[in-house]
């Protein structure tokens, strides 16, 4: 029987795959509902004043990324805050990693079952979603971060099936107006925050330390991640205020893909279902990236970091998160009023996490190269 050797790290990959991994995790189901949470021209400052406060947190990051504790992976946590205060961190990192996937996973299925198969037991989907990304993630971690080159591949061109909704008709410029906010509302900080939230993801690269080279200059692949969002960000959001216009935003939860489906093309009636079904991708990468780190993190919990993985404890672990996601697909999503409570609770979790977690582990390092000088 071959060694099930989930988290070899004989392999270590150049900061490309940084790149490619955050702007990826930038672009994970939040963004489709950006447009009905902004609404207003005005909001394109939004995008950019937060993408400059992403800029400045993925600086403190990179700045850890770099520092002599973040080189050591696990050992370099533990020496920064002790064994049980590590295990106590993992614990609640394990909890925000669920309410993430579980909303991301569970928000990407409303999409397929509304767009692709709307008389299909919605369960059937999570399995089937979750049997492939189980598969990936059996393949370990470096083939798993290998991975995310396809993913990027297979959906970034994407974006370019938009420029039609800059062109006239379709498009006028008095759409974009006003650019300078007349009044703001409560909604309007709410889109902040969606905005900030949408922007996280550059934190789990922590996670990931072991298979990124240390020499690699982070902050330049990062910034060009950021960069490349932000770029992606604005041309959904202008191209649905070209086609809705500001006033109708509101009335579709998934403007971004109800645009698609009007694009002509010659060859398939219904172009939505084959680009939805190479956003897939990406829910998979995304959950078997998700998937080893719960793995990981479980290990950690119950001090199994010295033995060897096992495909026991990974299938446990499957299982597991497949019944969490029925529970709350069948219990919670359901319900439209639940269903929102949650998801503002992952918007909340995500902009939190993304500004306290780099600050804090920066600190920290900065204390501790005090306390030892």
């Amino acid at each position: 029987m071959t060694t099930f050797s989930l988290f070899d790290k004989s392999s270590k990959f150049d900061g490309i795959y940084a790149f490619f991994i955050v702007n990826r995790f930038q672009m994970l189901y939040l963004f489709f509902l950006m447009p009905t949470y902004l609404l207003h021209p005005f909001m394109i400052w939004g995008i950019v004043a937060m993408a400059i406060f992403s800029q400045l947190n993925i600086r403190l990051l990179c700045k850890w990324l770099e520092s002599n504790y973040a080189k050591k992976g696990y050992q370099g946590f533990v020496e920064l805050f002790g064994v049980r205060m590590v295990r106590l961190l993992t614990f609640i990192g394990l909890i925000l990693i669920l309410i993430k996937i579980t909303v991301i996973t569970l928000g990407y299925l409303e999409v397929i079952h509304a767009f692709i198969f709307p008389s299909m037991n919605s369960n059937w989907i999570i399995f089937f979603i979750l049997l492939t990304s189980s598969y990936v993630a059996s393949l370990g971690m470096k083939n798993t971060i290998r991975f995310v080159v396809i993913v990027f591949l297979c959906v970034f061109w994407i974006i370019f099936l938009y420029f039609p909704f800059f062109i006239p008709p379709i498009a006028a410029l008095h759409d974009l107006y006003p650019l300078i906010p007349t009044n703001w509302t409560t909604d309007s900080w709410k889109g902040l925050l969606l905005i900030w939230s949408s922007y996280s993801g550059p934190e789990y690269l922590i996670c990931l330390i072991p298979w990124i080279k240390p020499q690699q200059k982070m902050s330049k692949y990062l910034t060009y991640a950021n960069a490349l969002s932000t770029s992606e960000y604005l041309l959904l959001f202008i191209a649905s205020l070209f086609f809705f216009g500001s006033n109708y935003l509101s009335k579709s939860k998934y403007p971004i893909i109800h645009m698609i489906r009007y694009l002509q093309s010659p060859m398939f009636e219904r172009l939505d279902i084959i680009l939805i079904s190479l956003h897939m991708f990406l829910l998979v990468f995304a959950l078997s990236i998700f998937l080893l780190c719960i793995y990981g993190a479980t290990r950690i919990i119950l001090k199994k970091t010295s033995t060897q993985p096992s495909r026991m404890g990974f299938a446990v672990t499957c299982i597991m998160l497949f019944l969490c996601f029925l529970i709350v697909n069948n219990w919670i999503w359901s319900i439209e009023t639940e269903q929102n409570i949650l998801l503002n609770i992952q918007i909340w979790l995500s902009g939190i996490t993304y500004f306290i977690v780099p600050t804090f582990l920066l600190l920290l390092t900065k204390l501790k190269g005090r306390v030892k000088a």
